[in-house]
């Protein structure tokens, strides 16, 4: 809840090093580019060290209450005084103003008793005893209910703006923030009034003037203590601290920065022309999280994200777009937050900062080389202040949810919006029975993670992609079946009854209900339609062979039942296809509903055109396929699976079988299709009157098959 940014203490270095030049010349003197003969320019002034970093702390103070106006605190010590309190009404650059100039600058020429007095070390004390003092939000929170239940953690910033001897005196000053934070908790144990000081940031400024080499390295963030961690920055005075403050507020608050580009501005010096000119903006980094998500999945065509050449974060670029004036053409935004110029004293950023508070308000796009334009963000006022709306780059929160017959590339207007709506309900989630609580090899929600898996494995989404999903009541409960872990032998047998329905239906050559497309004239041939059919059906089946057994048995069914596959088109082998294939009850079972199906095939043959019509329309008969054949033949050699030809030729053999008995001379000989007759005269004790008992009657013509 109290974050380290909550409480930020400041430590200025009073002594004497800092009242020596900063070695970065300024012009003081503003002319005109038309130079006045006889006109002498002012000379060229040098700011001290110290003008410096009290320039570089109101920056940062400035955007720091510009953007968090509240909660967001700074303490300022200058060696061993300190210029305010945690109070939000001393939270103000005027009165931080009036105490400094109290102070006065350092003094060049002072004595080192003076230098004691403001001693830096004395200032990091101070800082921890000001981060040890409550402000008034954690006060109202020490008061409250919640702190029994959530004990307060106090976390604090310590920025220390100094010079440096060497890395000795660096450990020096870290030592003493340790010893300071040990002796302070200690005394805010046995007192109310204070707090223990839980976690500390120590961040070095390492100060010296433009132009001169640091001798001491920059270390980052390292854990010192339990309570203190300390990091060093050394860096020049000048332009160059000033860029370092910038980068470290975006740092310790997540800040990020915006530039506005191509601002329409007349020129200062001739008015009948205009120039576009660029504004940087500081605001929370959550307003481009959307942008930085779509610049890490897929990097716009067009430069959003921009590197900084001062070392800086980098800047996101935004268009500008011309300004609206009415209420009415604003658009929804799903949030707002405020910002604040980095350069705040520069004339384009004046200018925009008084056009904003104006009322107009300006729309920013995101620059793209191609492509519709994208407006993602607004600046407007509210009160005296300015904020950014992040506006939604897709559709609005506020509106209709979109409709399902847009989809990607077109309308698509054949989606299964009501066997995905009963998909939904099926796989809803629900609280967990105790049953399933205490075990702990698998979570619920992932046990209904895997069932989810397994029902979308074959799920086809639009209707005039698949036959299979029309088919619903032809084919269930072969789907909800599938989808289970295990089949026991009952299912594993309704799951075969389904496949050999779709085996009478294709015998019946019934038309399959295949939804129009749109489309004018005829549609695909039926064979095409029942080739789709079995794919999809193949596919659905082996998406789930790997889960069972008996998921494999219905594969095998399923491979031994389609039509043998198209020229070029691939067909899979399994297994059971190609082993020996042994009676059982069950193929007993099989080989009587296959005569029972061949006698309704029978009766269908024998009907009327009409008759045949109306019976397609009504009549819903599984017909299972005619028995296995036995081990003796080919298995490797046949083309496909059974089909009407093989079956109409295993049953006419079945039935003149059962009629006659087999000639003798074909029976004898089954691969020479020439029977050799009155084999018997050629034998010598034959009588030629009387034939022998056991020898069959003569026969009385050749025959021939």
């Amino acid at each position: 809840m109290f974050p380290v940014s909550h409480k930020t203490v400041y430590v200025l270095d009073h002594s004497s090093y800092f009242a020596q030049p900063c070695g970065e010349k300024m012009n003081y003197d503003v002319y005109s580019r038309t130079k006045t003969p006889g006109v002498i320019p002012a000379a060229h002034i040098n700011k001290p060290l110290w003008t410096c970093s009290v320039e570089c702390l109101f920056e940062y103070m400035r955007i720091i209450f510009d953007i968090y106006p509240f909660n967001k605190l700074i303490r300022v010590v200058v060696s061993n005084k300190s210029l305010n309190s945690w109070a939000h009404k001393e939270m103000n650059m005027n009165q931080l103003a009036v105490g400094l100039a109290n102070v006065g600058p350092p003094l060049s020429d002072s004595r080192e008793s003076d230098d004691e007095e403001y001693s830096v070390i004395q200032g990091l004390s101070q800082a921890v005893e000001a981060l040890c003092q409550t402000t008034p939000l954690q006060e109202s929170y020490m008061n409250s209910p919640a702190n029994e239940r959530i004990p307060l953690v106090n976390n604090g910033r310590i920025i220390c703006m100094t010079h440096m001897k060497s890395e000795a005196h660096v450990r020096s000053l870290e030592e003493c923030v340790v010893d300071a934070v040990n002796q302070h908790n200690k005394l805010a144990e046995a007192t109310d009034t204070l707090l223990p000081i839980n976690k500390v940031e120590v961040i070095f400024m390492h100060i010296t003037p433009v132009k001169e080499p640091s001798h001491i390295p920059a270390k980052p963030k390292r854990e010192v203590s339990t309570e203190v961690i300390s990091e060093l920055h050394p860096t020049q005075s000048g332009s160059v601290l000033y860029h370092k403050m910038i980068g470290l507020v975006q740092k310790h608050y997540d800040l990020a920065s915006t530039t506005v580009t191509g601002i329409p501005m007349k020129e200062e010096q001739n008015a009948q022309s205009s120039a576009n000119y660029d504004v940087e903006l500081l605001h929370a980094s959550v307003v481009h999280s959307d942008a930085m998500r779509q610049n890490q999945a897929e990097p716009p065509e067009g430069t959003v994200i921009v590197p900084s050449p001062e070392g800086l974060p980098p800047t996101v670029t935004l268009k500008w777009c011309t300004p609206k004036s009415s209420v009415v053409e604003l658009h929804h935004c799903t949030g707002t937050h405020r910002i604040t110029p980095v350069d705040v004293n520069s004339r384009p950023s004046s200018c925009l900062t008084n056009f904003l508070l104006a009322g107009r308000a300006v729309m920013l796009e995101q620059p793209r080389k191609t492509g519709v334009k994208v407006i993602s963000h607004m600046l407007a006022s509210h009160g005296g202040e300015i904020f950014i709306h992040i506006l939604p780059t897709s559709r609005s929160i506020l509106e209709d949810p979109p409709s399902i017959s847009e989809g990607c590339g077109g309308r698509v207007t054949d989606y299964r919006i009501t066997d995905f709506g009963d998909f939904m309900k099926e796989n809803r989630l629900a609280p967990a029975p105790p049953g399933l609580l205490p075990d702990p090899e698998a979570k619920p929600v992932q046990k209904a993670y895997d069932v989810l898996e397994r029902a979308s494995r074959f799920w086809p989404i639009v209707i005039t992609e698949t036959i299979l999903g029309n088919l619903v009541s032809s084919i269930s409960p072969l789907p909800a079946l599938m989808v289970k872990e295990e089949l026991s032998d009952s299912e594993v047998l309704e799951c075969k009854k389904v496949i050999y329905s779709i085996v009478a239906m294709e015998s019946k050559n019934e038309p399959l209900p295949v939804p129009a497309v749109g489309s004018r004239g005829k549609g695909p041939k039926r064979e095409e339609q029942y080739r789709q059919l079995w794919g999809e059906l193949e596919s659905l089946v082996r998406s789930y062979s790997d889960t069972s057994e008996e998921h494999v048995k219905v594969l095998d069914c399923l491979l031994d039942c389609r039509k043998p596959a198209a020229p070029g088109e691939e067909t899979h082998s399994s297994a059971a296809r190609v082993a020996d294939v042994k009676p059982t009850v069950e193929d007993c079972d099989e080989s009587g509903q296959a005569e029972q199906s061949w006698k309704e095939l029978d009766k269908f043959q024998k009907m009327t055109e009409r008759e045949k019509q109306e019976l397609r329309k009504t009549d819903k008969v599984s017909v299972p396929p005619p028995p296995k054949k036995t081990k003796t033949e080919d298995l490797l050699m046949r083309p496909g699976g059974q089909n009407l030809l093989s079956m109409w030729t295993s049953r006419m053999k079945t039935v003149h079988n059962k009629r006659h008995v087999e000639f003798a001379g074909r029976a004898e000989n089954p691969n020479n299709l020439q029977a050799e007759l009155y084999i018997h005269l050629k034998e010598e004790d034959m009588d030629s009157n009387r034939p022998p008992p056991d020898s069959k009657p003569p026969m009385q013509r050749g025959i021939k098959s």
